[in-house]
């Protein structure tokens, strides 16, 4: 088994969660005193005595006389004086007064010094001691001693004083006079005094009333001291100057005893006629002063109510004397939350009350946990439980057992006579003066045994296991006891108690404000079992008429401890585990054995200590592992000759023996004040640069608290592991059989072969792993037990060996906390962000010593302690602090955190530096110590901090070795493993790759949302690296993408090129990306890979590669495609580069917002041409040029023209989409009135169609046949379908009947936009985009005859004012100018009667006529004369001379010519009046004029 190593993991975990059950358990089994009495009711043996055999329980430690001077100013007195005597446990001291004299002394040793104090003149009545008030009085006085006199009431402070060494705190002592302090009594004669720990005294007089000494600085007409009266609001008024006496009318009932309960604000009183008062002081003791009630009758109510369990002492004790009350004490928190109060009657009882209503088994399950007993304000005073008085006749001799109080009655003569009686923390002294011979103690405490013969049964011993038990010893005292008092732990221990205790809900200290030794005194009250390893022996000091004694109670630990001195026989060990169990009391033996339990005489010697650990490890004493239930099977047989099928057959368990379960309990009651508590706090009251709302960061536990934990759990953890490694006891046995890795739960028995077992010594004997199943049963009728009894010990000593390291684990936290304590938590947090800094003050200690996030936030903490110690202001080195943290917590800093911070060390001084080589070499350093540990450094900020100094090398390559050494077997990039290890994998590979992309976003100028602030802020370090220019940056960039592309990591490549990708870095990354970057584009550009591969055979055999690539490309894929394709620029590949944009110019999609717009396609496939005609003049050979010509440009033409008819037609859809708001505007207008609107409701319907038809065009590419058939025919766009069949070379019919029906609707649809006007405007622009083709797009015959007919009708009809030339020019501009086919179209029309039979459509075209001829001379003229056709129209309205005339082309103006003659014959055949035809045969005849005239022509 590797014992050394594996300190954190699963085998720490499991033992963490059994400690963790463990302390549950141990706090739900803390019982209320209210139950623990309850149960006790129904239990006949209420008391037990002490073992005569056994050392005794109480030993008297010191006697110590009266001080000489106290007893002879006694003596001299006569014994007739007023003498009064007292314990003030908080200054260590004894007091007496005689007369008006007042003496102190310590009483814990006698230093001959008995300070004498007789400043008053009259006999002092009553002494109290109150911790002085802050801020009234100099810090020396730290406590005010109050003096009674029956005229006065005096304060006195008392300064304490330390010794030289700091050992004793109260060494010296002083009182101070405070004559501005002294108020006269009134008369009034006090009785009693009590004071809380606020600083109130309250006092009590013989008139029965309660008052408050007040006292202050005093400023103004504000006296500084002053009495109140609290019980009798007139009395308070009139107590100043009145007699005390004048207002009583009655028999006054004094006051004779005060107690203050100062964890619920509660004053008791007791007055002389026994009755019990009780006053509330408020939520937090400075309310008002409130009497809540007084009860004379003092009887517990149940007591009746079982009238047959009513013991016989209790009946002769109702025939006595009625009994009255001699001590009352209030009960601590720790004892229970619902009893409140304790009274001891003169016989011995003991009387619990309660001052709430409601009884505590109604408000909590165990009495730990409940309502806050300062929201819950007493109501009452009742009578909750009645305890009867121990027996007497008890003393050191008696018989071992216990001691039944109902099985016999004592007479009258021999009953308890208490004269006076002390009760604390659990624990009842009682002076019984019963004996006139002689006077005793009798002293009962808890009895933390356990009687191994509680579990007989369920029923009872359920409930008698819950029942209180005391045990009652006996001392002879020499005179009367008058005053007994708690010695109070010292300061250190108190301060230690109190840091470990002070959160532990269950215990209640944060509640108290008591002085720390009085908080951490009441820890007794939880018993021996769970203080003894941190608290001393208990301690009183019982003050009598012959002296001061003091006694000692011995713990369970201590008499074990006696036992071993004396060489006790074995017997009396073996009756010590038979009463307290083997778990509790071997865990006693580990106490000793490991020197754990607390003695203040350093007791525990080595010979005791090797004693109890060699009881720890006999079988004999502590048992052995078995199996539960298993002792009993071997009785389990059927009866003779048959078998039983009524017996429950129970899955037998593992019970682990005695010695586990001590050390179960000895580490879980060392653990308990800190596993389930946070580790840090925040602490609002301390000074700091932080802001007051926040805090400051502390350790929760001081660091002495810390040191005194450590130690113990240290010692008990060196003291398992000296006995592993010297074989002793189930270690050796186990060592015999084998190796036996692994943890207590994770352990199989198949771990342990059979084979084995005989090497080793059998300590428990011989134990079959069979067990008959019948007298005289076949073998085969034998019941098999999972586990052999070596098997057992195999798992005991894994459980103890991970409780073991449990320890280890444990006591190296804490070394860690105070080293991190010592280093001021707030300074090393500082730099921590809000999460950080939220998850420390959230972490446990059971989080820190057993979970992965503890030990990541201990490594953050250790961190900033190491850049606290080698920072810019140089107080230590990484040696100097490493050595500590490798000696004191080696699981949380081991060789490779040290290697680490050597490295920062290196960092820090390269940056300290201004030698650049020396800056060059110390960065090489640090990068060869973290490369040495690539897999346990935290590389974020310290590769950082590398590219502060410029060395990238480091940022490059220490992340890509640690993702290397995180995943050595590639299990990232193997498809066969489970994937989610395969995800695992990949994520911490890609945390590396991050690390050397933010070095990239940070020279790019991007901002790094991920911190990497381990050591603080950049602004601390970045003192070396100066502010880069650009061109710094950019060749700080290529180098680091060229040292990543030197690293053989695909998956980092990957990483690092859709890093550059994303940061816009595309022509760095083009240019120095490496071999593998054309396949990365590809393989995330495509969607199988299988496509990759189809297009590059097809690119290779000089063929198009398009078909292969006719998948659509999702939206993410578009940007490595650009890149793919800018890549195949720059290398030349225009081949491929036309394939790549190709794709992108047909990539689908199904949202318009992912995919790229029209115009992006259109840019795409423009591109891809070029990139096709680019290859196909620099292709090498004919047979692939042409290749390339007839297969890929032409389709790439073709569909870049397509592509525009679909932009057009989008763009005209988008325009009738456009209206749909305005129809919908006219619609809502409309709607009330009569008028119909139905054409409005389809004109919205058709946009509305219109607009997701648009949408549909944005998605993806359309063929020339799904635009023309699915959009442009429905939506009425005839003047692109007219484009389109122009493109497509339509020849479907021999007429072109649907080209000239199609011209036909898209003049119709002119004319009814904008009449004849628009109609020609739709032929000059559609036309001359058709024009010349082969004719089939243009038939001008249709053109012409349709608008002439649509003119002359217009005209005819009035609606539109039609020109003569408007047809003729719109003719003209569709054919470009070209007069001959315009004029040949006429010409057909003329010459055709049916087509034309009417004259006046006859003379229209013949009006158009002329203006073609016009326009074919001017244009003729225009072109010999190099000027434009508007200039040969002014030239033609002027004069020509002969030359220009001799310059006309003499074959045109023929042609010209003779077809005026022939048009001017046709004008004279019209039958028209000569009204009509005359201006266009005058027409005619001009033109010819001109055009034959020899010298000058007449102006137009």
């Amino acid at each position: 088994m590797a014992w050394e190593n594996d300190t954190v993991g699963p085998d720490v975990a499991i033992a963490g969660v059994h400690i963790s059950e463990r302390i549950g358990k141990d706090v739900a089994g803390q019982l209320d005193l209210e139950e623990a009495l309850e149960a006790s009711r129904y239990a006949s043996h209420p008391f037990s005595s002490h073992p005569k055999e056994w050392p005794p329980l109480f030993e008297v430690v010191e006697n110590r006389e009266l001080p000489p001077v106290l007893i002879e100013r006694f003596n001299a007195a006569g014994g007739e004086g007023t003498a009064l005597c007292g314990i003030f446990p908080e200054i260590r001291r004894a007091w007496a007064s005689v007369d008006n004299a007042l003496f102190l002394w310590r009483f814990d040793k006698w230093d001959g010094q008995c300070p004498e104090y007789n400043g008053e003149e009259q006999a002092i009545c009553a002494v109290g001691l109150v911790r002085s008030k802050p801020g009234i009085f100099v810090e020396a006085i730290q406590y005010l001693i109050v003096l009674a006199t029956p005229v006065e009431l005096v304060l006195v402070g008392v300064c304490c004083t330390a010794r030289g060494d700091g050992t004793d705190p109260y060494d010296e002592l002083s009182l101070q006079p405070l004559p501005e302090y002294t108020i006269p009594s009134d008369g009034v004669t006090m009785t009693s005094i009590a004071c809380t720990d606020r600083g109130q005294i309250f006092l009590a007089g013989r008139d029965g009333h309660i008052y408050e000494m007040q006292y202050t600085t005093g400023s103004g007409w504000h006296k500084r001291c002053r009495k109140v009266c609290l019980t009798a609001g007139l009395g308070s008024l009139i107590s100043r100057w009145v007699l005390p006496n004048a207002f009583k009318f009655g028999a006054v009932d004094p006051i004779v005893d005060m107690v203050i309960d100062n964890e619920r604000h509660i004053l008791y009183a007791r007055t002389e006629d026994m009755k019990l008062q009780a006053f509330d002081l408020g939520v937090d003791g400075d309310g008002p002063f409130k009497k809540i009630a007084e009860e004379k009758n003092l009887i517990d109510p149940r007591e009746t109510q079982y009238g047959g369990r009513r013991s016989a002492a209790s009946r002769v004790l109702a025939r006595a004397a009625k009994p009255s009350i001699v001590y009352i004490a209030p009960l601590s928190t720790m004892e229970s939350k619902w009893l409140h109060v304790v009274t001891v009657l003169s016989d011995g009882r003991r009387l619990y009350l309660s001052t709430s209503s409601s009884s505590g088994s109604n408000r909590s399950v165990g009495g730990l946990t409940g309502l806050d007993n300062n929201c819950q304000r007493p109501c009452c005073l009742k009578v909750v439980a009645t305890r009867p008085s121990p027996p007497l006749g008890v003393s050191g001799g008696l018989t071992f057992g216990a001691l039944s109080v109902a099985s016999r009655s004592q007479p009258e003569d021999l009953a308890l006579k208490v004269e006076t009686a002390f009760y604390s923390l659990g624990s009842l002294v009682l002076s019984d003066s019963s004996s006139p011979a002689v006077s005793s103690l009798l002293i009962v405490g808890k009895d933390s045994s356990v009687q191994s013969s509680a579990v007989s049964n369920f029923g009872v011993s359920a409930r008698s296991s819950r029942a209180l038990r005391e045990l009652v010893s006996s001392l002879p005292v020499d005179g009367r006891m008058l005053v007994v008092a708690d010695v109070l732990p010292t300061p250190d221990i108190a301060i230690t108690v109190q840091s470990l205790y002070a959160d532990v809900e269950v215990y209640g200290f944060a509640a108290l404000r008591e002085s720390c030794e009085k908080a951490s005194a009441k820890l007794w009250a939880r018993g021996d079992l769970q203080t003894q390893h941190i608290l001393p022996r208990r301690r009183i000091v019982v003050f009598s008429t012959m002296g001061i004694m003091e006694v000692v109670f011995n713990r369970p630990v201590d008499t074990l401890r006696r036992l071993f001195e004396s060489n006790a026989p074995r017997s009396h060990i073996e009756d010590f585990f038979n009463r307290f169990g083997a778990g509790e009391a071997a865990a006693m033996c580990l106490l000793l054995a490991a020197k754990l339990a607390y003695s203040e005489e350093n007791l525990v010697s080595n010979a005791v200590a090797e004693k109890a650990a060699e009881v720890f490890e006999d079988p004999r004493m502590v048992g052995m592992p078995q199996l539960d239930g298993a002792a009993a099977l071997p009785n389990t047989r059927s009866p003779p000759g048959g078998f039983s099928m009524g017996q429950v057959v129970q899955e037998a368990e593992p019970v682990f023996s005695g010695a586990h379960e001590g050390l179960c309990l000895c580490s879980s009651r060392l653990l308990l004040p800190i596993w389930e508590l946070p580790v840090m706090i925040v602490r609002r009251e301390m000074v700091s640069d932080t802001r007051d709302d926040e805090g400051v960061v502390v350790c929760r536990l001081s660091t002495g608290a810390m040191q005194v934990l450590e130690n113990k759990i240290r010692s008990l953890e060196q003291f398992l592991r000296s006995r592993r490694n010297q074989s002793r006891g189930l270690y050796g046995y186990v060592a015999g059989l084998g190796d036996f890795s692994g943890s207590i739960l994770y352990g199989t028995s198949s771990d342990l072969g059979t084979g084995g077992m005989g090497s080793g010594r059998n300590l428990f004997g011989p134990y079959s792993r069979t067990v008959d199943s019948g007298d005289g049963m076949a073998a085969n009728k034998r019941s098999r037990l999972p586990y052999s009894p070596a098997e057992l010990a195999a798992m005991e000593v894994r459980a103890m060996e991970c409780l073991r390291r449990l320890l280890r684990r444990s006591s190296e936290a804490l070394f860690l906390l105070q080293l991190i304590s010592q280093h001021h938590v707030t300074r090393l947090v500082q730099g921590l962000d809000s999460t950080l800094r939220q998850r420390l003050l959230q972490l446990t200690f059971h989080q820190l010593v057993c979970s992965e996030e503890g030990d990541q936030l201990a490594m953050q903490l250790i961190s900033s302690l190491m850049q606290y110690h080698i920072g810019q202001d140089g107080r230590g080195t990484v040696d100097e602090i490493s050595v500590k943290l490798r000696d004191g917590c080696p699981s949380f800093y081991n060789e490779s955190d040290y290697k680490y911070f050597l490295a920062v060390e290196c960092l820090e001084r390269a940056v300290a530096t201004t030698d650049a080589g020396e800056r060059e070499i110390l960065a090489r350093d640090a990068y060869n110590f973290l490369s040495k540990i690539p897999d346990s450094a935290d590389l974020s900020s310290v590769c950082k901090r590398f590219a502060d100094l410029r060395f990238y090398e480091a940022v490059v390559r220490l992340p890509l070795r640690k993702a290397q050494a995180l995943d050595p077997n590639g299990d990232a990039v193997n498809d066969k493993i489970d994937p989610v290890k395969r995800n695992d994998a990949l994520a911490q590979r890609e945390q590396c790759y991050e690390i050397v992309v933010d070095a990239v976003r940070s020279l790019k100028g991007e901002v790094v949302q991920k911190g990497m602030q381990e050591f603080g802020a950049s602004a601390k370090f970045s003192g070396s690296g100066s502010v880069l220019d650009q061109t710094s940056r950019n060749k700080y960039i290529r180098q680091i993408i060229q040292l990543g592309v030197q690293w053989p990591d695909t998956l980092f490549h990957e990483h690092m090129y859709r890093a550059l990708i994303e940061l816009g870095l595309d022509q760095e990354l083009l240019e120095y990306g490496g071999s593998d970057l054309v396949s990365f584009l590809q393989s995330a550009g495509r969607r199988t890979p299988q496509e990759i591969r189809a297009a590059t055979v097809i690119s290779s055999m000089g063929g198009s590669p398009l078909r292969a690539s006719e998948a659509p490309v999702p939206p993410s894929q578009t940007k490595y495609l650009d890149l793919l394709a800018r890549y195949y620029v720059l290398k030349r590949q225009h081949l491929l580069a036309a394939n790549v944009l190709y794709r992108l110019a047909e990539r689908q999609c199904s949202d318009a917002g992912e995919g790229p717009t029209l115009e992006q396609r259109r840019q795409y496939l423009s591109n891809a041409v070029l990139q096709a005609k680019s290859a196909s003049t620099t292709a090498g050979t004919t047979t692939t040029r042409q290749n390339i010509d007839d297969g890929l440009l032409d389709m790439l033409e073709g569909k870049l023209t397509v592509l525009k008819f679909q932009m057009k037609i989008k763009e005209e859809l988008d325009s009738i989409a456009s209206s749909l708001d305005d129809v919908q505007n006219i619609t809502e207008s409309l709607q009330n009135n009569s008028f119909p609107h139905s054409n409005l409701m389809a004109d919205a319907n058709f946009a509305i169609a219109a607009r997701e038809k648009a949408k549909e065009l944005s998605l993806e590419l359309k063929s020339i046949t799904q635009l023309y058939n699915e959009y442009a025919v429905p939506f009425r766009l005839w003047e692109i379908c007219l484009e389109m069949l122009n493109f497509a070379n339509y020849s479907g019919d021999a007429d072109s009947k649907i080209v000239r029906e199609t011209w036909a609707r898209l003049l119709d649809q002119a004319l009814s936009k904008g009449g004849v006007a628009e109609a020609c405007s739709v032929l000059k622009r559609v036309g001359s985009n058709l024009y010349p083709g082969d004719g089939a797009c243009l038939p001008l015959d249709t053109l012409c005859l349709h608008l002439e007919k649509a003119a002359l009708e217009h005209l005819s009809s009035g609606v539109e004012l039609v020109g003569d030339e408007d047809v003729a020019r719109a003719l003209l501009a569709a054919c470009r100018g070209a007069p001959e086919p315009v004029l040949s179209i006429y010409d057909q029309l003329l010459s055709n009667g049916v087509i034309l039979p009417s004259p006046i459509l006859r003379l229209r075209l013949l009006r158009s006529v002329l203006v073609v001829l016009r326009e074919w001379a001017m244009s003729i003229f225009a072109n010999r004369m190099e000027t434009t056709t508007a200039g040969a129209s002014f030239i033609f309205g002027g004069r020509l001379s002969l030359e220009q005339t001799t310059m006309v082309n003499q074959g045109v103006r023929d042609k010209i010519t003779s077809a005026l003659n022939r048009y001017m014959t046709e004008v004279r055949r019209l039958a028209l009046p000569q009204s009509q035809t005359e201006p266009v045969y005058r027409g005619f005849r001009d033109l010819e004029e001109k055009l034959l005239a020899p010298s000058s022509l007449p102006t137009f």
